[in-house]
């Protein structure tokens, strides 16, 4: 086992990984901006240095300084939480020639699922269902035309190298695709420098579902049931549920499996999560997250089990503590992501908090680096907190969460807080009958 991790990211998740470490008797090492050097990751962690100024290229994206900090420190893993470096190959790369290890998944496999057509056609090949569509990335507005005609529209024509939702454009029609094909590309060269797209089915009443999986890289792998992230804003998660309200067992226990053996036959190893849109009764892949998501307490909560604590242990070369029946679910569990924004234009609220209290009693958890007096940078993500219950059934998570985002605190700032209460009061959300579309539909019609 290692003695010592250095943690590559920042506020909450930074946190989580810091209290995983002190339970396993692993010394913890915090990096930090000079924007973050009196954050509570900073105070948390066992020992502390500072990477660089507080834009992220200079610092919690700087690969030499990371790697300087695992030599001064003598760090012999580092964890990438999510986001920042979590899925770039050429770091695990580095890393791997520099002796240290990566807890996550090989640089290989990153690679593999960072390119939408690469993981596509893997998966295709490896028996997991895939969303009709092009065969690689369509060349010119005639190729995109006439694969238009083959598959039926609507269509959605992606960004390869994409991710939330840049170089994403619809075409209901024909007479759309010229300008939504362009649109795309155009998008896509600015976000990240690719201008390849590709084309698929567009679905339009889908859910999105996630499967959580996890391998020992060995050759041996499990799924952790569905998690359904269809609640979103300009395709950015805003809450999210386990298990899915519409996913009967018989579903999730078929593409669990598919997933499961998917994972198993390429040998990946760590937190994983294949996501998929869901309609009529079928799964259709879009992509593969080869990291811990953002969501991943829901999934411990109806589990039991402690994925952070799980990865570094493999990442060690330690057996799964579990195997697949060993896995049962327990209740319901949602979490709501708390953002620093301003309603109900979404514009990003940092500055200082004047006053916090986080909600507790059975079966709630709050993960969030926030502290009286803290001062939120303007230089990062909006998210400032997740807060996540359990109860036995969805209706009692679903009364839970309302008692408490009622106790929740943050003054200050502006919060995303006031919507999860408005949201909570809606039907369609206790019933569980919504889909990827309804919160944008929800936000026009309330918010404007």
């Amino acid at each position: 086992m290692f003695e010592k991790i250095l943690i590559a990211n920042r506020g909450e998740i930074a946190l989580r990984v810091i209290r995983a470490c002190r339970e396993m008797g692993i010394t913890s090492v915090a990096v930090h901006s000079t924007a973050d050097a009196d954050a509570m990751h900073v105070r948390m962690a066992d020992e502390a240095i500072c990477i660089g100024p507080p834009p992220s290229p200079q610092s919690y994206l700087s690969i030499p300084s990371i790697i300087s900090a695992c030599e001064i420190t003598g760090a012999q893993a580092i964890h990438p939480g999510y986001g920042f470096l979590s899925e770039n190959a050429a770091f695990v790369q580095v890393l791997e020639d520099h002796g240290i290890t990566f807890i996550g998944p090989s640089a290989e496999h990153i690679r593999v699922m960072g390119d939408k057509i690469t993981a596509k056609d893997t998966m295709k090949a490896l028996g997991v269902p895939c969303v009709p569509g092009s065969d690689g990335g369509v060349a010119d507005v005639e190729a995109a035309r006439k694969i238009g005609a083959e598959i039926g529209y609507p269509v959605i024509i992606k960004a390869t190298a994409g991710g939330g939702g840049r170089g994403m454009k619809v075409a209901r029609s024909d007479s759309e695709v010229i300008n939504a094909f362009q649109t795309a590309r155009s998008e896509a060269k600015n976000a990240f420098g690719n201008d390849e797209v590709y084309m698929e089915k567009y679905l339009t009443t889908p859910r999105h579902i996630e499967i959580q999986v996890f391998g020992d890289g060995k050759g041996n792998a499990v799924h952790l049931g569905e998690r359904d992230c269809s609640l979103q804003r300009r395709h950015q998660k805003v809450l999210e549920e386990a298990p899915g309200p519409s996913i009967t067992p018989e579903e999730r226990a078929r593409i669990g499996a598919i997933c499961a053996a998917a994972v198993a036959k390429i040998d990946y190893i760590g937190a994983g999560t294949i996501e998929f849109l869901y309609e009529n009764g079928e799964f259709y892949f879009i992509e593969m997250n080869t990291r811990l998501q953002v969501e991943h307490p829901v999934t411990e909560g109806i589990f039991g089990v402690d994925l952070v604590r799980e990865q570094i242990n493999v990442a060690a070369g330690l057996p799964m503590s579990f195997v697949q029946e060993d896995l049962t679910i327990n209740g319901h569990a949602i979490e709501v992501r708390i953002n620093a924004e301003k309603l109900p234009t979404f514009s990003p609220s940092p500055g200082k908090i004047s006053q916090y209290h986080a909600p507790g009693g059975l079966g709630v958890r709050i993960d969030s680096a926030l502290f009286d007096g803290y001062r939120i940078p303007p230089y990062y993500d909006s998210l400032i907190g997740k807060l996540i219950v359990h109860g036995r059934d969805r209706p009692e998570a679903l009364a839970r969460l309302s008692r408490a985002l009622g106790e929740l605190i943050v003054d200050g700032v502006d919060t995303t807080i006031p919507l999860f209460r408005a949201l909570l009061a809606e039907k369609d959300i206790q019933a569980g009958s919504y889909n990827i579309h309804w919160l944008e539909h929800w936000l026009e019609k309330n918010l404007g």
